[in-house]
């Protein structure tokens, strides 16, 4: 007779998986703040390239690159964009040529005041303890997961 119990060899629902859980809060984030980037006219990736900068003026791409978690190729059209629109300069840095900087335009400091600064703390429901909690929590599992590929290459 055939067991029905098919629980210790089933795959789990996708709703039990931590990864689907985190992508899909960051797919919920994206569209929290859709229409403040909309209004500022810049993409998630714009925007946290611009706060980035906000906290360290006037930096390498590489630097940048290491403190947003992106590759130079995906990060250098994003630079090349944010120059396009007066928010950044980029350029060949005087002691070393193969360096790129990087720093905020006046347009790109002004950027806070148009509402750049508005967060979304209230909307995610945790009180200030949870959130820093949660937070931390993210920032453990990322880098314990960035440790565990960088260990097997």
């Amino acid at each position: 007779m055939k067991s029905t119990d098919q629980s210790s060899t089933a795959t789990p629902p996708l709703s039990d998986f931590l990864c689907f859980a985190v992508y899909s809060a960051n797919l919920a984030f994206g569209k929290a703040y859709k229409s403040i980037l909309d209004q500022l006219g810049l993409t998630y990736p714009q925007y946290i390239t611009i706060i980035a900068l906000w906290e360290e003026e006037d930096q390498t791409v590489s630097g940048l690159g290491e403190k947003l978690f992106l590759a130079s190729n995906t990060l250098t059209p994003i630079l090349k964009k944010l120059e396009a629109m007066g928010y950044v300069d980029r350029q060949r840095d005087a002691e070393d040529e193969r360096q790129v900087r990087v720093s905020l335009t006046k347009s790109g400091r002004r950027l806070r005041e148009k509402g750049m600064t508005m967060n979304l703390v209230e909307a995610t429901g945790l009180s200030p303890d949870e959130f820093a909690k949660v937070q931390r929590a993210i920032v453990m599992l990322r880098n314990n997961l960035i440790e565990s590929v960088q260990s097997e290459e």
